[in-house]
């Protein structure tokens, strides 16, 4: 086995250590409340860390990013009074120019977990600067409209550096590259 693909099988092993620790904190009630941002990042593959308010500043230089709704981009929000430390949700679906489908985590109740949750952009000139997001317990569309800075894309930002992988994606790279050997 060469020591690349032995560093790459390595990674792959951590990464789904953590996959494993982050479903048993889920399922454990005794267990810290998952937080939005490391639920995030392993969705999307988008290797950043610290607060959710964070993550647009971190991107620049190492992600692209826009205010375009992408499947598997990271839809950032601003801190606000309402989220101090700010929000971060995966899009899950697009639907049509203002709605998407998020997945994220701790928005309607601690660690809670939502797949496919609607969010509008409610912004004056459609850049998902302005956002609502489905609030489970009123079983609607929430009523603030939250500040975003926009979408992080999981793209290098320079052409020199290949964009990060999903973990599915190191999986798959993995065993073609096994095989090959």
């Amino acid at each position: 086995m060469s020591a690349r693909f032995r560093t790459h099988l390595s990674r792959l092993v951590i990464r789904a250590l953590l996959a494993f620790g982050l479903a048993a904190a889920v399922s454990s009630p005794a267990a810290a409340v998952l937080q939005c941002a490391p639920y995030a990042r392993a969705q999307s593959g988008i290797d950043i860390h610290g607060n959710a308010g964070t993550w647009w500043d971190q991107a620049a230089g190492r992600y692209r990013r826009g205010s375009e709704p992408r499947v598997g981009a990271v839809l950032a929000f601003q801190p606000s009074r309402a989220m101090p430390i700010g929000h971060v949700a995966v899009v899950a679906e697009i639907v049509d120019d203002r709605h998407v489908y998020l997945n994220h985590a701790n928005w309607s109740g601690p660690g809670r977990i939502e797949r496919r949750a609607l969010a509008e952009d409610v912004s004056p000139n459609g850049d998902w600067s302005e956002v609502r997001v489905w609030y489970a317990p009123q079983n609607a569309l929430g009523l603030r409209e939250n500040p975003a800075f926009g979408f992080i894309y999981n793209e290098s930002e320079g052409n020199d550096a290949p964009p990060a992988q999903t973990f599915a994606q190191e999986i798959s790279a993995a065993i073609v590259s096994a095989g090959s050997h």
